[in-house]
């Protein structure tokens, strides 16, 4: 069935030109990305309306405008909630939407709080810290290794080569820096120093499944302690891409990210990361429910490629979920 679609997104390049820096818009995708997601739901058979930022979707549907459903990857400018900001806008107006609701993308946006609702569901993740302020360093109790990045942020922003501390002192000189930089608590956690996967998941509720899981490894050329925002940005020499099926660890990275996945409450899709103890135990990392869907780039879209299937199929997914959601009355439904 052919339905209009409302495509939010906050586009790279517009930023730049209002004087964003590179940094602050790192998360953003390019008009390339966003012309290749508006092209794809085209060739499901859509209407597609390329709404922007969630700024004009707001003066639109406050001047009486409805579609069918907002298919949104705007990730918002400023706050810890900015995820959030769509979803709600969307609640507010009675207009059916993609992905998962405010409450779900604000609390994963904050990784710690993420972390203690998946570690109170009996899903492994490593003892961590908050530190606020340079002083709070000090305290922090957890023997390093430890791992140091900022509690909400996305795309690797912020984890660096240096997030890898072995002493006080050096945890202490990461945080001050961090601290300075992104004006916002940081995460510190014991250095999980296994295997990493990214698992994908589609659906919602009881009938959200895994898609496939997928291994990160790194190559030579790789900073090789963590999936940093350069290991991502240069993907092609740094990492390599691996499916898993039929081992242990795929068997315990699927039953922790369906359950971290159901806890948080995400909808139609998203993705979870987990990354090994000394044991080869998953931890918990963090989850997106908001995956990057750039069709060559995006780790969601890779993992879907190696599976077997199709961007296309992978897009019809997600929009089946969410129209099962809707329902026939058009109306977002609270209990899915």
């Amino acid at each position: 069935m052919t339905r209009r679609i409302a495509f939010a997104y906050d586009c790279k390049e517009d930023y730049l030109a209002a004087g964003f820096s590179p940094q602050e818009v790192m998360e953003f995708d390019g008009a390339l990305t966003i012309a290749g997601i508006a092209a794809a739901l085209r060739g499901l058979g859509h209407l597609v309306d390329r709404v922007g930022s969630g700024v004009e979707l707001a003066r639109r549907l406050a001047a009486g405008e409805r579609w069918d459903l907002v298919f949104s990857i705007a990730e918002g400018v400023r706050g810890r909630s900015r995820e959030a900001q769509v979803p709600a806008l969307c609640e507010l107006f009675d207009q059916p939407y993609v992905f998962s609701d405010p409450l779900t993308c604000a609390l994963t946006l904050d990784k710690a709080l993420a972390k203690r609702v998946v570690r109170d569901c009996g899903v492994p993740t490593a003892p961590f810290a908050v530190v606020s302020d340079p002083a709070q360093a000090r305290t922090v109790s957890l023997p390093p290794p430890l791992f140091v990045k900022p509690v909400a942020e996305g795309s690797s922003k912020g984890v660096t080569a240096r997030s890898l501390v072995h002493s006080s002192s050096e945890l202490e000189e990461v945080c001050a820096g961090l601290l300075a930089q992104f004006r916002q608590p940081l995460l510190v956690e014991s250095f999980l120093p296994g295997r990493e996967v990214t698992v994908g998941v589609v659906g919602s509720g009881g009938h959200a499944r895994v898609l496939g899981i997928m291994e990160v490894i790194f190559t030579s050329s790789a900073e090789a302690e963590a999936y940093t925002a350069v290991n991502k940005g240069e993907y092609e020499h740094r990492v390599q891409y691996k499916l898993l099926s039929g081992e242990p660890l795929s068997w315990q990275a699927e039953t922790y990210a369906l359950a971290a996945y159901r806890a948080l409450g995400c909808r139609d899709a998203g993705r979870v990361d987990l990354r090994c103890d000394s044991a080869g135990v998953p931890n918990f990392l963090e989850i997106n429910p908001l995956p990057g869907l750039d069709p060559d780039r995006s780790d969601l879209p890779i993992l879907t490629r190696l599976s077997g299937r199709s961007y296309s199929w992978l897009l019809g997914e997600i929009l089946h979920s969410a129209e099962e959601r809707a329902g026939h009355s058009g109306r977002q439904n609270p209990a899915a």
